[in-house]
């Protein structure tokens, strides 16, 4: 079989589904194609015990755009919030805790100097963040600036660092590059506000709060954000795969075509060109131009095969690092727990156990070696609290982020996975004592697993670790850094790509602003 589009895009997470929607608005005729049964990719809800449901990786919306919501209308296609501004609760085993409001000011339970300090803090580190979010939407330029639009999006970035003021410019150049445990220790004395702090800084990232570049990660996650505005922490109605959901609706509208349990075999090259796809089932599919957002070495090696690739390239592709910390716990329970210290309202936040820097970083300690943590640190929210219809009547489901699992769990994975689910059981108790009578069911998936479920590389959140030598002009490797291959037609656009991941859509918006680019420029 052979049909013709303008652009097959390869999976249909929320930078795929941005992508697809951003040509269809364009003009362009678009062919989604997902393995799955299911639209979203790691963004997507799912059923691990009966009549229990949960948000499949990552569980809060803290970098959607308002203004993604707004353009494509997201909300007439279905999607709605359960919970807006969510506060965060910082946890102590002896009950107290620390809550921080959804306007970034400290709770009680900080002494005056820190309160002051905290607020001035984050006022400044906001400042910083809206630098950084210049970069979201902005493609990452050739060191050469040939094209009047690099030059440009260079000259508005140097325009909003030269308007911090040299003082403040200052400051940000000498953090930028710093670890965040000792920006914090700067800062503050209570630690507990400096271990919930330093948690931001290192949730989704290899490496612990004592490694530099941890100012880096916490300004991405920031600068996201800034762009969610009043949505602030957010949880959808239904669950993450509710706003691929939504993206998927509005593709339809825009007339994009979907197709699900779609696998991509080879990407096809006739030519010197990308031409099209080879679906599993013997399909063929063409196109001038595909776009995948598949992680780059399932593209790359996996799709394009390494035979159109130069040997630099290749090299460069397998040594990108891509091995995650991150495993994912979902407990079904008979009743609402109790957690030490927060009344039934608080209970509808964010919750960390993450009670100093020091606690942070011997949790990650033991990764360096392929090693599970004794006491690992979580997030952990409670969704059915704000959405009871993800569980029975009555009943409830824990969902929980735990920092920090090696991919490699060693020549016995399951027994070392039921080890880590033991610890974190043991962890859980600490602060919300007799939750464990209360469990019916569990699901614990370690970094591999997350790989292998939703095609996460290395079961990285970012698909590869976002350091300096891994970002902006940098990233995903040389001569990728724009959203175009080596291979004229094949452009890349999801989360391995600028500016990483997080569910915002800003990979795959820019890589559609680059087919259209240079469409304009060669006249197609």
């Amino acid at each position: 079989m052979s049909a013709r589009y303008d652009a097959i895009v390869i999976g249909a997470g929320h930078n795929g589904l941005c992508c697809a929607l951003d040509l269809a608005r364009a003009g362009r005729r678009v062919l989604v194609l997902e393995s799955a049964s299911q639209v979203g990719g790691a963004a997507r809800t799912h059923s691990f015990a009966s009549g229990f449901q949960v948000s499949s990786c990552a569980h809060l919306l803290h970098g959607l755009p308002q203004s993604l919501v707004r353009e494509f209308n997201l909300q007439a296609h279905g999607l709605s919030f359960a919970a807006t501004t969510m506060a965060t609760h910082a946890l102590q085993p002896d009950g107290s805790a620390l809550s921080m409001d959804p306007m970034h000011e400290a709770g009680s339970g900080l002494p005056p100097a820190d309160a002051t300090a905290y607020t001035d803090f984050r006022a400044r580190m906001a400042r910083y963040a809206d630098v950084y979010a210049t970069l979201f939407s902005t493609t990452p330029p050739r060191l050469s600036l040939q094209d009047w639009r690099e030059r440009w999006d260079l000259l508005r970035l140097a325009l909003r660092l030269r308007l911090l003021g040299k003082a403040p410019m200052r400051e940000l150049l000498r953090i930028g590059g710093m670890n965040v445990y000792d920006l914090l220790d700067d800062n503050f004395q209570t630690p507990l506000l400096k271990g919930a702090l330093a948690f931001d800084a290192t949730l989704g990232a290899d490496y612990g709060p004592r490694s530099p570049g941890t100012v880096l990660t916490w300004l991405h996650r920031l600068a996201g954000q800034q762009q969610a505005g009043s949505l602030g922490l957010a949880q959808p109605l239904g669950g993450m795969g509710a706003v691929c959901e939504a993206l998927a609706k509005a593709c339809a509208a825009a007339g994009v075509t979907l197709r699900l349990n779609a696998a991509v075999a080879r990407i096809t090259v006739h030519e010197d060109r990308a031409s099209g796809v080879l679906l599993t089932d013997g399909t063929a599919l063409e196109a001038p131009v595909v776009l995948s957002s598949a992680s780059l070495r399932s593209t790359y090696i996996g799709m394009l095969g390494v035979e159109h690739l130069d040997t630099g390239c290749v090299r460069r592709v397998r040594n990108f690092r891509s091995q995650g910390l991150v495993a994912k716990l979902h407990l079904a329970l008979r009743a609402q727990p109790a957690f030490r210290g927060l009344d039934d309202a608080a209970l509808g936040g964010r919750l960390l156990i993450s009670p100093t820097m020091d606690y942070l970083e011997q949790a990650f300690n033991p990764s360096k070696y392929r090693e599970i943590p004794q006491h690992p640190a979580l997030e952990i929210t409670l969704p059915t609290v704000n959405d009871p219809a993800l569980a029975p009547p009555g009943q409830h489901v824990l969902s929980a982020l735990v920092q920090f699992v090696p991919y490699d769990l060693g020549p016995d994975p399951q027994a070392a996975k039921a080890q880590l689910l033991e610890n974190i059981m043991a962890t859980l108790e600490r602060y919300a004592p007799g939750i464990g009578g209360l469990v019916l069911a569990s699901e614990l998936l370690s970094p591999a697993d997350l790989e292998q479920r939703f095609g996460l590389a290395g079961g990285h959140w970012h698909q590869g670790g976002l350091t300096f030598d891994q970002f902006f002009i940098n990233r995903p490797v040389a001569h990728s850094h724009q959203y175009r291959s080596p291979v004229p037609g094949l452009y890349l656009c999801g989360a391995a790509y600028h500016p990483g991941g997080g569910v915002s859509g800003w990979a795959g918006r820019n890589a559609a602003r680059a087919v259209l680019q240079d469409g304009d420029l060669h006249g197609k």
